[in-house]
């Protein structure tokens, strides 16, 4: 199973490809959008990071990158990957959640509405039955959108350091889901 073009009232969610290199590089190169994720891009690294997008959506059919796109051009991207697994192959009924848009649209819902399409397409579609998302500790417009789409605080944790430049604070946070949860909830 590919990748579907996911749609909400204001988003267009597409499946990510080479062709969103342009986009990846805005999203990427700004400084208050990577502030959790270890900073600003050049485009060689946002072109590599597009790379390891397309191969990490190959791990599992059906879950990936989504570009999202309203009337104005790029909102943003969505993921709904395989969770890390250490390097063993991903659990067939699990899913991670993310999302990181472009601060023009901070702050409209946006993050919540694409949100709310993934985890219905990955509990509806793809019969996941657990999603989790994370984020840093401090993050908490990004805390404050897994909870407001029904993901409840699991566990803090500290970051894998290899992936944050030196001085990084990597204190984080997980949130998850049940498929039960999600259907109790609607």
């Amino acid at each position: 199973m590919s990748q579907p073009i996911l749609r909400t009232e204001r988003i267009r969610l597409v499946p990510l490809s080479a062709g969103h290199l342009k986009h990846q590089v805005e999203l990427d190169a700004d400084p208050e959008v990577m502030r959790y994720v270890g900073g600003a891009l050049t485009p060689e690294q946002a072109e590599e990071a597009l790379r390891e997008g397309l191969a990490d959506a190959e791990r599992r059919p059906g879950l990936g990158y989504w570009a999202g796109f309203g009337e104005g051009g790029l909102v943003g991207y969505w993921i709904l990957r395989p969770p890390d697994s250490d390097g063993q192959d991903p659990l067939e009924d699990q899913g991670e959640l993310g999302y990181r848009l472009l601060k023009r649209y901070w702050r409209q819902g946006l993050a919540k509405e694409g949100s709310r399409e993934l985890l219905r397409y990955g509990f509806e579609d793809l019969g996941l039955i657990w999603i989790l998302a994370m984020t840093a500790v401090d993050n908490e417009a990004s805390r404050a959108t897994m909870a407001s789409v029904g993901l409840s605080h699991v566990r803090d944790f500290e970051a894998d350091a290899h992936h944050f430049p030196p001085g990084t604070d990597l204190r984080a946070v997980e949130y998850a889901i049940t498929q039960d949860e999600w259907k109790a909830q609607r």
